[in-house]
């Protein structure tokens, strides 16, 4: 009725009947609509879902994917989605952490779960499982292999040149709030680091810098290994970036503590 009196060309209806003409035609023209929105929105999904049975999968998908397996959870026949989304125990999402990259022909998915907050392989038989659960999941036609590895190995050489008035000679800071702040500082950066993201040295040295007490962060030695793999020297590579095999990477405290080296900055 409000849109009615707001248009001055339709001042000549005037009736306030339930019956009145004006007002069937207005519920007729509305549920002409309403049919048709709701006849779109059917077609619109019915054309998603042909489509998303023929369309080839981004990484993006795979890596999604990966992240929605249950463990212990039988896969409906014939289909890629679960019985129960999400589980009543979610536990069994296992895969915490994935990503899917292309390499030598051939899709890698590797993945990691949280074991007391800290980022960790997948046992054996969860691996085993999650490797059938992606080859029913996948494709057609494309080659997939399953990895969840140990985290990859940063060693450090570096020279701190701190605040005398913050930190002491091995670190500390004098407060007493903290005794291993750099370490802590660089624990901290390395897990924030995105799953498969890449290691960059300028932001590590940057990330190290900005620890309260630090200076100056030089960096004399900076290698990055996984298990089984070559020692790569990030300091002369090009340019001083590392992806960590495994996707998630930690600190070798023991040679850090071994070659770290507090000088008091007196600049």
């Amino acid at each position: 009725m409000a849109a009615k009196n707001a248009d001055p060309a339709l001042d000549g209806l005037t009736s306030t009947s339930a019956v009145a003409v004006w007002l069937a035609w207005t519920y007729v023209v509305a549920t002409a609509m309403w049919v048709m929105e709701s006849l779109y929105d059917g077609l619109v999904s019915q054309v998603n879902g042909i489509l998303a049975t023929q369309k080839p999968h981004t990484l993006q998908w795979y890596a999604t994917m990966a992240q929605a397996f249950q463990y212990g959870i039988s896969l409906p026949a014939d289909t890629d989605v679960y019985a129960v989304v999400p589980p009543a125990d979610l536990s069994v999402l296992v895969v915490n952490y994935a990503a899917a990259v292309e390499t030598a022909g051939q899709v890698r998915i590797k993945v990691a779960t949280l074991s007391a907050g800290v980022l960790a392989p997948l046992s054996s038989p969860e691996l085993t499982a999650f490797s059938t659960y992606m080859n029913r999941v996948k494709d057609a036609g494309v080659l997939l292999t399953c990895t969840s590895g140990n985290p990859d190995t940063l060693q450090l050489k570096v020279t701190v040149y701190y605040d005398p008035l913050v930190l002491n000679a091995t670190g500390e800071r004098i407060d007493g709030t903290e005794n291993t702040p750099v370490l802590d500082g660089i624990n901290t950066f390395l897990d924030n680091l995105p799953f498969n993201g890449v290691f960059m040295l300028n932001s590590l040295i940057a990330s190290g810098q900005a620890i309260s007490g630090v200076q100056i962060f030089e960096v004399q030695t900076a290698q990055g290994t996984f298990t089984g793999g070559p020692t790569v020297n990030i300091l002369t590579a090009t340019p001083n970036i590392y992806t960590p095999d495994a996707g998630y990477m930690t600190l070798d405290e023991t040679y850090f503590n071994t070659y770290v080296t507090y000088v008091p900055y007196q600049g």
